[in-house]
């Protein structure tokens, strides 16, 4: 089995979750936690660079962030 580059790394991802009041957190939903977050956060990207593009810009601004997180 390889090992997966990951963007958000397991130990943010747990820290979110302690935050959270979660008091005690496994590795394994860390990962999934994180797992989680980059899936939710490639369809944000994607959706802002959209966004730009169809603004005519290539550079992705804040604003289009914003627009499509509320999407």
């Amino acid at each position: 089995m390889t090992k997966r580059h990951r963007v958000i790394p397991k130990a943010s991802a747990a820290k979110i979750l302690h935050d959270a009041n979660g008091d005690r957190v496994s590795d394994k939903a860390a990962e999934e936690f994180a797992e989680a977050l980059e899936e939710i956060g490639l369809e944000i990207a994607e959706q802002a660079v959209k966004l730009s593009k169809h603004s005519g810009r290539k550079t992705v601004q804040q604003s289009d962030v914003k627009l499509a997180s509320r999407e």
